[in-house]
């Protein structure tokens, strides 16, 4: 009999798999779960090379996965002064004027929307703060900023823009740019100007990122973008070492992607290495809702999201269409009703065969469309964290914008579970903490404007395990502890599915396993 790399003992294991949901050991060999049941079964799997991990009574699960992250592209984004803690425009003031300089620019990040008070965004407000130094300050939903009168000059913009996407350069009623960028294509017009982190530090930050995440009880991360060198500094990284997290990309597919783009994205689908492969592709089919470029059935109460993402969302369509064709999944950012609904129409139109698609974020979504993701098969990604910059009563810049009537239809995750949809849950880190326990938490105790009812404990675990699994079509590989199954495990001192919401999101992580290999242990 073949003796296992590792043997986890002393265990209360919950396998989420239906033919053995509980066991108390559990064999590991050449990455891939080899042996479950009690510690008689087991015995046999020792030998003297087998390292025995003594588990105390903690509870082993599959490993868990953040079906939404972006801890590559969030080297860039989360660069500079944290502003998350910002409630109010003095408070950003005075953070402002104490901020690191970065060869000579102020950057930061994190800024909430409510911290202007309902106030249109203008360098005007900033200007005291920051002084003649440039300024990039990228608000937390990662899809717009507000930047200083200098660093407009730096940028060379001075006017309007017109962008394949929808994406604008807010100016006045002069026609003078207000500092506000939204969406991707507008704030790209000031990266060639801002400070550049060297090659080694990046690689060193992320190295640094992934093992904290597999502190929180991380093994994996779906990365849901594919920019820059990604690719080059995941390689180099595995040249030297190994990665903490087993890491699935998703390039981008932007407005105006003709054939060659869409076959170039085809072809990445081959790249990969020990601990990460290109996976899927990435789009949107609309911004934010604080942004007013979230596509919405009816204006917002300042009259706009009433257009999408794509200027023609028919192109989108046929987009995912021709990927749908080559066998690669699709996963579309849809936050507003109207986006959700065109997703969903478009992956009606593609029939029953094929990959599975999913949509990430689904902010407010009516009792009409729930019902349409289990039977086309697709996935809702949700962030449930997210919530936590909404309040209950309405009152925060996001819920304002759509209204009550929508407001209430806020990360309905139950609802989307009651349904009978595959949910798979993350935090978008930078755009929420990373923590693992604190997505599983605020899950089961929604937040803010979130419209309850919580999912259950196994609800919640589903989501961060066997329904992740689904979402990456990885489900006879992953999110359950069984022989063949790859040996990403987590173990917690408290159970993660039984314990109350705010004792798991402190409880400690006993020890993360990714690919058979013990990259954090307590």
């Amino acid at each position: 009999m073949p003796t296992a790399d590792t043997v986890l003992t002393g265990a209360k294991v919950r396998t989420l798999d239906p033919a053995a949901p509980h066991a108390t050991a559990v064999a590991v060999k050449d990455g891939l779960i080899a042996a479950v049941g009690d510690e008689a079964e087991i015995r046999d799997w020792r030998g003297p090379g087998t390292e025995t991990v003594e588990l105390a009574g903690a509870v082993l699960t599959p490993g868990w996965t953040d079906a939404h992250s972006h801890p590559v592209w969030g080297l860039e984004l989360a660069t500079g002064t944290d502003l998350s803690g910002v409630g109010d425009l003095e408070a950003l003031r005075a953070a402002l004027r104490t901020a690191d300089r970065i060869d000579g620019w102020i950057l930061a990040y994190g800024l909430d929307h409510n911290a202007f008070g309902g106030r249109p965004l203008h360098h005007s407000l900033i200007a005291e703060a920051v002084g003649e130094a440039p300024a990039y300050i990228r608000l937390y939903d990662g899809h717009s900023a507000l930047i200083s009168e200098r660093a407009l000059r730096l940028a060379g913009i001075d006017g309007p823009r017109a962008f394949d996407q929808r994406a604008s350069v807010v100016c006045d009623g002069t026609g003078r740019p207000t500092g506000h960028l939204v969406e991707h294509a507008a704030m790209d017009l000031v990266s060639a100007v801002l400070p550049q982190t060297p090659y080694a530090e990046r690689a060193a930050r992320l190295t640094e990122l992934l093992s904290a995440m597999a502190a929180t009880g991380l093994t994996s991360a779906h990365v849901m973008d594919l920019g820059g060198d990604a690719l080059r500094l995941l390689s180099a990284i595995e040249a030297a070492g190994e990665l903490p997290l087993r890491l699935r990309l998703s390039p981008w597919c932007m407005p105006g992607a003709g054939p060659d783009e869409l076959a170039q994205l085809v072809g990445l689908q081959r790249e990969h290495g020990r601990n990460w492969r290109v996976g899927g592709v990435k789009f949107f089919m609309d911004g934010t809702v604080e942004g007013g470029t979230a596509w919405l059935e009816h204006p917002d109460c300042h009259g706009q999201g009433t257009e999408a993402f794509w200027p023609d969302p028919e192109a989108y369509s046929a987009a995912v269409r021709a990927l749908h064709s080559a066998g690669v999944a699709t996963a579309t950012h849809a936050i507003g009703d109207a986006a959700v609904r065109h997703v969903l129409d478009t992956v009606e139109s593609l029939g029953h065969d094929g990959p599975r698609h999913r949509i990430e974020h689904i902010e407010t979504v009516p009792d009409g469309q729930l019902g349409r993701f289990a039977p086309l098969g697709v996935v809702a990604s949700m962030q449930p964290p997210h919530a936590e910059y909404t309040r209950a009563d309405h009152t925060d810049e996001w819920s304002r914008r759509l209204g009550d009537e929508r407001a209430a239809r806020a990360w309905r995750c139950r609802a989307v579970r009651d349904a009978g949809a595959v949910l798979a849950l993350g935090s978008d880190w930078p755009i929420a903490g990373f923590d693992a326990r604190r997505v599983l938490a605020t899950a089961r105790t929604p937040r803010g404007a979130s419209a309850g009812p919580g999912l259950t404990g196994l609800m919640a675990l589903e989501g961060l395990t066997s329904h992740a699994a689904l979402a990456a079509g990885e489900e006879r590989i992953a999110g359950r502890i069984a022989p063949g199954f790859r040996a990403d495990l987590t173990a917690l001192g408290t159970d993660p599915v039984a314990a109350p919401a705010d004792e798991v999101v402190h409880a400690p992580v006993r020890l993360t396993m990714t690919a058979g290999r013990v990259v954090f242990r307590a």
